[in-house]
């Protein structure tokens, strides 16, 4: 078997950090990471970073569960510091031999299987990557806007155009809040769009550009 992940050093923590301490090193290091972030990237650069990427998530996936991180603890204080590793690629093979003995929260992935890092990377960031993605990509609002107010014009002329306009417009923003998850949403805008809201989290939580 290939060299087992130390999902600590990925995150740079000390075996005995704290939930906060781990979900706060997994903000910087996605930030970092984000495959997104690197706009004019070779192929084989962001390859690079997607896998970073993935194994930053994995590492949060396993961690951030007091069940998982007990059971990963377990096979850690069994290697050597020799055979873990911070390579990527060893959090690839580990979940290949791995993931279906993992319990705890939420449902764990099939054998060979890894957590989605683009779900996990919303759902961390989700507080501060709704109201971006919305200022990004308020599609629902403008659709309900013209579709309500065509139907209020119709109606009764300018009146139920402003009126049907408002209602539409308020209706396509609830669409917007629980029709499609934040993940979704996100993974859908165009690179720039992605480059610009990165670099407003990381403003946020690293005080810096990217």
């Amino acid at each position: 078997m290939s060299s087992f992940p130390d999902y600590y050093a990925l995150l740079n923590v000390s075996k005995t950090a704290t939930a906060e301490e781990i979900r706060q090193a997994y903000k910087r290091e996605s930030l970092r990471t984000h495959p997104d972030r690197f706009a004019n990237a070779t192929e084989n650069e962001r390859k690079t970073a997607t896998e970073k990427f993935q194994a930053v998530a994995d590492a949060y996936y396993v961690l951030s569960d007091p069940v998982r991180r007990k059971e990963y603890n377990a096979l850690y204080s069994s290697k050597g510091a020799g055979d873990k590793s911070s390579d990527p690629k060893a959090s690839s093979s580990f979940f290949t031999h791995f993931a279906s003995m993992f319990g705890g929260a939420g449902a764990a992935p099939a054998q060979g299987s890894r957590p989605d890092a683009e779900n996990v990377f919303a759902d961390v960031f989700e507080e501060l990557l709704r109201p971006e993605v919305e200022r990004h990509a308020p599609w629902w609002s403008y659709i309900g806007a013209v579709c309500g107010g065509g139907m209020g014009f119709i109606v009764a002329n300018l009146p139920g155009l402003m009126i049907g306009a408002y209602a539409g417009n308020r209706v396509g923003a609830i669409r917007d809040a629980k029709g499609k998850s934040v993940a979704a949403v996100f993974s859908e805008l165009g690179g720039s769009q992605k480059a610009e809201i990165l670099r407003a989290l990381a403003a946020k939580v690293l005080g810096a550009t990217l």
